[in-house]
C-alpha cells in the first residue's frame, strides 16, 4: 500500500532515523523525496527512512574540480551519456558499499526494482562515462523539479565516476540547478566541495526546488 504520510522530519533522531516500514512504490518514494526523506534498508527485511539533522549538499557554484581531474577532462578520452543503460549502472552501483559503515550494499534487489520503476516513471536518471563505447563509470539520482538527489556511483576505471560527476555538474548548471542533494558525506564528495547544512535550511531549499520547472533530461535510452 502506498505511503500516505511520513512523520515530520523534526522527529528524526540524531542519526537521522525517522521511520521503519512501508513500501517502495513510485508514489511512496516521490512523497519521501518531496518531504526531505530518503530510504535506507538497514537490517535484512527492514526498510528505514532517514532525514538527517545535517544534510550533505554540493552547491554547484562552489564545486571544486581538482587539477588532476581538469587535466583528465582536457584529454577528452571519454564520452558521457544521460539515461543510457540505466539498469546496468544501477546494478554496478549495487555492488558497492557507499553509505556509512554498512557491511553490505544498501541497493538491495528490492531497491533496484524500485529505482528502475522510478526511472520508467521519469523521476530517476543516470549518467554514464564511456571509453570506446564501453561503460566504465556512472551514477544515478532522483529528480523532482530542479532538485537532483545523487544516490550512488561506480567506476571500472580510475576517475571514471569523478569525471561523470563533473559532467553532471556541468549539465545541471546548464539546467539552472544550484545544488545537489548528496544526503551523506563521503571523502569524495568532500573533495568536490560538498558541505553539511542544517535540516531547516535544506528543507527550505528543497521546497523551492521541487516547485520549479523540471530539469530537461533525455527521455529515452540510446541503447541497452
Amino acid at each position: 500500500m502506498v505511503i500516505q504520510a511520513f512523520p515530520p522530519v523534526e522527529l528524526a533522531d540524531l542519526n537521522g532515523f525517522l521511520a521503519l516500514g512501508g513500501d517502495l512504490e513510485v508514489d511512496s518514494l516521490l512523497l519521501a523525496y518531496k518531504s526531505g526523506i530518503f530510504p535506507w534498508p538497514s537490517d535484512p527485511g527492514h526498510l528505514a527512512w532517514f532525514a538527517p539533522p545535517k544534510r550533505t549538499v554540493l552547491f554547484l557554484k562552489d564545486a571544486h574540480i581538482s587539477k588532476s581531474l581538469q587535466k583528465a577532462r582536457k584529454r577528452r578520452e571519454y564520452s558521457y551519456q544521460c539515461n543510457t543503460n540505466f539498469a546496468e549502472i544501477l546494478a554496478e552501483c549495487a555492488k558497492l558499499k557507499n553509505r556509512g559503515n554498512q557491511e553490505g550494499t544498501w541497493i538491495t534487489p528490492q531497491m533496484q526494482r524500485a529505482y528502475l520503476n522510478l526511472h520508467h516513471a521519469g523521476y530517476c536518471h543516470c549518467f554514464g562515462c564511456y571509453h570506446n563505447h564501453n561503460l566504465i563509470g556512472g551514477l544515478y539520482g532522483v529528480s523532482i523539479g530542479k532538485m537532483f538527489a545523487g544516490e550512488s556511483m561506480f567506476y571500472r576505471k580510475t576517475n571514471a565516476s569523478k569525471l561523470t560527476l563533473c559532467f553532471l555538474i556541468d549539465f545541471l548548471k546548464e539546467q539552472g540547478v544550484d545544488w545537489i542533494d548528496c544526503q551523506v558525506m563521503t571523502p569524495l564528495l568532500k573533495s568536490f566541495g560538498a558541505v553539511q547544512i542544517e535540516r531547516e535550511k535544506f528543507m527550505h531549499l528543497l521546497t523551492v526546488a521541487i516547485n520549479q520547472t523540471p530539469i530537461n533530461f533525455p527521455v529515452h535510452e540510446k541503447h541497452g
